[in-house]
């Protein structure tokens, strides 16, 4: 089955709705327009049940098919922006200083409603489908709330999908892997105390500056050295900050980061030796490290039987040679990763062509591949509730 003539007859509608919310875009869980404009086009589509406020602002829609059944499964877009300023020049460029679509949440979110229309118009499954609008991907860990307010019980949700826009492949083309798509995303910080004084007299200090840049050379070895070379970790030392005068040696210093894994044991490894090392280091330079590690969003690991299903549906809308099953990990995180631990599931790229790069400022969301991704999530819907 190619492309759904019905979903190639609502991408202008569709692709309004997407430049709508680019327009206006709204930060983490401050998505209450965003999430307002959702849950009116659910209604307005005949959904079953609308439930706002799930995880503090996500929306929840209920689609029942034609067809008794007992199972539900969800289908899950995120409503979040960024804070960047947009350089697209776009008409439909963001309207909010400080605030864009730059990873493509509006066009996952116009593609699921879109989704949703067309399962409402037919409702051709039995069971139902639960469309899952959800916020603060985007470092708050809203998929997280919404596990923990009860959403996978609340609404009988046996199976969960995602789906995220991919720049660099193809426009329309899908990849997926079973088991890790992408990474734990944890960050860290380290404060080094010394002792300060005159920049001309450096015998008398202990350089905070000087230590501190030790530990950020020895944190590398983490990966080069400590990690088994076919795992992966990635240390990346993003900010350093320490002084305020040329000719002074700061009482202190403090560095900070992320740490990116693919498995739980490398995650345990890392997050050991990097307090090791900063300690170790301390020591032997008469200073202290202050160290904190903070574990944010967990792998996000795929189900192998789900993976399939994902990869049947993907290659149902674009032929076999335009789905890749077996795709390279990514070292980028995704609050998806909570949806996947409570239930089983996987999670999907959908090609957006040339573009410039997520989180960059001049990206834009392809709205030609608007119907390729409603196509493919009800291609999904039905596949599983046949």
């Amino acid at each position: 089955m190619p492309i759904l003539n019905r979903a190639a007859e609502l991408q202008d509608e569709v692709t309004s709705w997407r430049r709508q919310i680019h327009k206006h875009p709204e930060l983490l869980f401050d998505v209450v327009k965003t999430a307002a404009f959702v849950a009116d086009k659910l209604r307005e589509f005949g959904c079953d049940e609308v439930v706002p406020g799930i995880g503090r602002t996500g929306v929840v829609g209920i689609i029942r098919g034609h067809r008794p059944g007992n199972r539900t499964i969800g289908l899950r877009a995120d409503m979040d922006a960024l804070p960047l300023n947009e350089t697209t020049g776009k008409p439909w460029s963001s309207t909010v200083a400080g605030k864009m679509h730059a990873c493509g949440h509006d066009g996952h979110t116009a593609m699921l409603l879109g989704a949703a229309k067309y399962l409402a118009e037919t409702r051709n499954f039995a069971g139902s489908v639960a469309v899952i609008f959800q916020p603060a991907e985007e470092g708050g860990g809203g998929g997280n709330l919404m596990v923990q307010d009860g959403m996978m019980e609340r609404f009988g949700i046996a199976e969960v999908y995602g789906l995220h826009n991919l720049p660099g492949l193809p426009a329309g083309e899908f990849a997926i892997r079973k088991g890790p798509i992408m990474a734990s995303t944890d960050e860290f910080s380290i404060t080094v105390t010394g002792r300060g004084g005159h920049a001309a007299q450096p015998h008398r200090t202990v350089d905070p500056i000087a230590i501190a840049t030790q530990m950020i050379s020895s944190l590398q070895l983490i990966a080069s050295r400590n990690a088994d070379p076919l795992q992966s970790i990635v240390v990346s030392v993003t900010k350093f900050n320490a002084g305020f005068a040329s000719n002074i040696i700061p009482d202190a210093a403090t560095f900070g980061g992320t740490v990116r894994t693919l498995k739980p044991e490398m995650r345990d490894l890392a997050e050991k030796r990097l307090r090791e090392i900063a300690a170790g280091l301390a020591a032997a330079h008469l200073a202290e490290a202050e160290v904190r590690y903070v574990r944010n969003y967990p792998v996000t690991v795929n189900h192998a039987a789900e993976t399939a299903h994902a990869i049947e549906a993907a290659t149902a809308i674009a032929g076999l040679d335009k789905v890749d099953p077996e795709t390279d990990p990514m070292m980028g995180g995704e609050d998806f990763s909570y949806m996947l631990n409570a239930r089983p599931g996987a999670f999907i790229f959908l090609g957006n062509g040339e573009s410039a790069n997520l989180h960059n400022p001049n990206y834009d969301f392809n709205d030609e591949i608007i119907p390729h991704g409603i196509s493919y999530w009800v291609k999904l819907a039905e596949n599983r509730l046949a």
